[in-house]
């Protein structure tokens, strides 16, 4: 499950705001569970599914939750959570106003049994209020005008079909999320959340490193964040034998490094991992582990999805073997932990730089770069760069040129070319619009001469949820020599519709915002969209990039990796 669309009470609940109820059957207050122990396994289950898209004051990714055991009966709610697609197939009403709203439906959650289900309608019935908070000074369309189609149009080919990971084979089959290459080679890797590492042989994945075997506290349920999340080799890698890995465990595993007051809930723990191997040249890898840091977070979602070192640094660079950590802010802002986010001297949300062979760090686990902003002053001496909601995707056009991709609450999803040391924004900011984080994150409004006190570093590009967008997948700035066209552009895309942009790097346009433009794939001579290829209404994409800097097409529906290989003509 990826951020929005597989948090199981997202939609069927919005339903709630644009549908009245009009059968005679009582509301769910009516028949619900109100002992204290289902509340307390609900409160348990909500944290871990639902919690990345609703809280119970403010409309968020999905709606306010207050109250709304008062409007829908119990046996609809329990019907829609077992099986969504069913009622859509019988023609449902309140189904297919979902459907049509918020272009996608999550898949079945029949893993949860009948009692965890009422157990989590137990718990937000606790929660009174009224749903909704229409906003009349709120802006509600902040981009009015769609993406432009380019007419740019990219042959792709089928590079890889990784192994199904998923129960009952339903998708997403393969939760494949980063592709990276073994530095000074050409060897391709591939990761997939649910706990592998595969090394791509000819087109032919095998496995690589299995984290899940060797991590006796590994999770990677209820999906969103948790699992294998990301992977780095060290640039000297021939040499010394390091591999680094993120993974998820529950909370409690360890003492964190990073922790906030014990009356804030744990729901994972984020863990940074050196592997080190005498035989860096072996087809299966074998090494022994040393922990560098872990991380408390609020919810399961906007952990460390990245990991990262700067390709184009080389031997003697001050960035060589620097390792680029993005943090997201844990889920902090939807309940409404507001100083947990936009502070140099917290960990949440921000970009971690460190030196994974140093020693300097409190923990002495890890060292902490001269050159970083915060190194001797106030600050997080790891900090980078700060003001994220989820960073997901970082890149590099060149040797100081560095993207990431942040996606947004409840409008924006924006990409920044980072300033060592500098707030991008989160969470004051959505994109290039004011928010107020003590109150609701989900209200814009454009920004005034007031807003100048806080000196930010704006996005260079942005595009919002009205088309049926909903997530940023970051890419990266086209250097390879398959395709011109791509040349000078970051290529990236919206990872549930799979929907394909870029931008210009060097143009700048409206409010000094680069232009994002639509671009199309062509597979065996048609052009089709990902959902057309993928054959599933969620694509769930990625992109990577091989030693050649040419790029590649993962989807999580299926399991696939495409590569670019030309322009259509």
């Amino acid at each position: 499950m990826q951020i929005r669309s597989y948090s199981f009470l997202y939609f069927f609940l919005s339903i709630i705001i644009c549908s009245c109820v009009n059968d005679n059957a009582s509301p769910a207050r009516e028949e619900i569970e109100t002992d204290s122990l289902s509340i307390k396994i609900g409160e348990r289950l909500f944290a871990q599914r639902c919690a990345s898209c609703h809280n119970f004051t403010s409309r968020g990714i999905g709606p306010n939750l207050g109250g709304i055991a008062d409007s829908l009966p119990l046996s609809w709610l329990r019907q829609f959570i077992a099986d969504p697609q069913k009622m859509l197939d019988a023609n449902e009403q309140r189904a297919k106003q979902l459907v049509a709203q918020y272009k996608d439906i999550m898949p079945s959650f029949n893993d949860l049994s009948s009692d965890e289900v009422d157990d989590v309608i137990a718990y937000i019935n606790v929660h009174k209020g009224k749903t909704g908070n229409r906003d009349s000074a709120a802006i509600t369309d902040p981009i009015p005008d769609s993406i432009e189609l380019s007419g740019i149009v990219i042959n792709i080919k089928a590079e890889a079909q990784i192994p199904a990971s998923a129960q009952n084979n339903k998708p997403p089959l393969a939760r494949i999320t980063k592709l990276d290459y073994m530095p000074g080679s050409d060897v391709l890797f591939i990761v997939d959340m649910r706990g592998k590492l595969y090394r791509l042989n000819s087109g032919t994945p095998e496995t690589y490193f299995d984290l899940a075997s060797l991590e006796p506290k590994f999770v990677h349920e209820p999906g969103l964040g948790a699992g294998f999340g990301s992977f780095a080799f060290h640039p000297a890698f021939h040499k010394n034998g390091l591999l680094y890995t993120v993974h998820t465990e529950k909370p409690g595993a360890d003492i964190a490094d990073f922790r906030y007051h014990d009356s804030i809930r744990v729901t994972y723990q984020y863990v940074l991992t050196e592997w080190k191997t005498t035989t860096p040249e072996a087809r299966v890898f074998t090494g022994t582990p040393r922990e560098l840091l872990r991380i408390d977070m609020v919810t399961v979602q906007h952990g460390i999805q990245e990991i990262s070192f700067n390709p184009f640094a080389k031997l003697g660079n001050t960035d060589y073997g620097s390792l680029y950590i993005c943090i997201g802010d844990g889920g902090a802002m939807d309940d409404k932990y507001a100083f947990l986010a936009g502070d140099p001297h917290m960990p949440w949300g921000t970009i971690f730089r460190i030196d994974p062979l140093g020693t300097n760090s409190v923990n002495g686990k890890y060292g902490i770069p001269a050159d970083n902003p915060f190194k001797g002053k106030d600050g997080l001496g790891e900090v980078y760069a700060y003001g994220f909601r989820n960073p997901h995707r970082i890149s590099w056009g060149g040797i100081s040129d560095v993207y990431v991709a942040n996606i947004g609450e409840a409008y924006i999803e924006s990409i920044y070319r980072i300033k060592p040391g500098m707030h991008h924004g989160w969470p004051i900011r959505e994109g290039t619009y004011a928010i107020d984080p003590q109150r609701d994150v989900t209200k814009l409004r454009p920004l005034n001469s007031g807003d100048s006190s806080v000196l930010i570093n704006y996005p260079i590009a942005e595009y919002d949820h009205e088309w049926g967008y909903a997530a940023i997948s970051g890419g990266f700035v086209y250097m390879g020599n398959s395709i011109p066209v791509l040349r000078g552009k970051y290529v990236f895309g919206d990872i549930p519709s799979g929907k394909l942009f870029f931008f210009d790097v060097h143009q700048k346009g409206d409010n000094h915002r680069a232009p994002v433009k639509e671009w199309q794939v062509a597979l065996d001579g048609n052009i089709l969209s990902l959902k057309k290829i993928c054959n599933s209404k969620r694509v769930d994409l990625h992109f990577g990039r091989d030693a050649s800097n040419e790029l590649y097409i993962l989807a999580k529906a299926d399991g696939k990796l495409f590569k670019l290989i030309s322009q259509y003509k």
